[in-house]
């Protein structure tokens, strides 16, 4: 294990990080909804020779405290000004995929000079979807828990590198393989995304920007469009044959563009 296991506590709310070391700008990973740092494993292997990484557990994700109170978007991105202050990551570069995204974005919208880049993988402001919160709960009440293997849960939920990625965020039990999260907690961590836009706090951004998408992605045209229209001089990136999951299909070419763009900044 080439990482060690980082704690801080932040209003009471264990938040645990894999610290990969490195002497180089400090690089926080943050995995979306229902995730957890392992799935940055690929991606920290190839960075941490140039740069100080660290992958966050989120508030009830992974090691992290299951069952946080506040699971605002607020309270997300005070975990990210806690974890760099505690671990010493002086303006680190911000990359997050999905819902982790979503909070590297208002973290940089929030605090301006505490960051010195963003990277959304998968991630944008989003658009009021009343719908989402109900519907992710429906996915993740349809996982057949359970599952009596790693294997089976790779399978169920996707297979190849995306389930293998899932699967490894389980953790045994006597009866089986279970998630390392609450249903109730990954849905309301949604609800403030499901009431409104965050295209005022894409506005506010001030670091450079980079938006990596996949071919099937599960960011809209017209709301990548609108991304880049309020933010002219954002650089967006597609990777062929990849979904949403694509920091875990295609580990590489994330780290070719990754490493281009942070080669890059002043």
């Amino acid at each position: 294990m080439v990482w060690s296991e980082q704690v801080v506590v932040r209003a009471g709310v264990r938040l645990v990080c894999r610290d990969w070391g490195g002497s180089g700008p400090p690089v926080v990973l943050l995995h979306g909804l229902a995730g957890h740092a392992g799935e940055w494993d690929a991606l920290a292997r190839r960075l941490h020779s140039r740069y100080r990484v660290v992958a966050v557990d989120q508030r009830g994700h992974g090691a992290s405290e299951r069952h946080p109170r506040d699971v605002s978007r607020a309270a997300y991105v005070a975990d990210v000004i806690a974890v760099a202050d505690r671990l010493a990551l002086r303006r680190p570069v911000l990359v997050g995929q999905s819902l982790g995204g979503h909070t590297a974005l208002l973290t940089a919208a929030a605090h301006p000079g505490r960051v010195r880049a963003l990277v959304l993988v998968e991630a944008g402001p989003g658009e009021p979807a009343p719908d989402r919160p109900a519907a992710i709960g429906r996915w993740l009440d349809s996982w057949p828990v359970p599952f009596p293997s790693r294997a089976a849960a790779a399978a169920f939920l996707g297979g190849g590198a995306v389930g293998a990625g899932w699967a490894a965020g389980l953790e045994e039990r006597e009866d089986g393989w279970w998630p390392r999260f609450d249903r109730d907690v990954m849905v309301g961590s949604l609800a403030e995304n499901a009431r409104r836009s965050f295209r005022h706090e894409w506005e506010q951004i001030e670091c450079p920007a980079l938006v990596v998408l996949a071919q099937s992605s599960f960011v809209p045209g017209p709301e990548v469009d609108d991304m880049l229209r309020r933010r002219p001089a954002t650089t967006a990136m597609s990777i062929p044959g990849t979904g949403h999951d694509l920091h875990l299909e295609r580990p590489e070419v994330l780290h070719s563009l990754l490493a281009g763009f942070l080669e890059g900044l002043a």
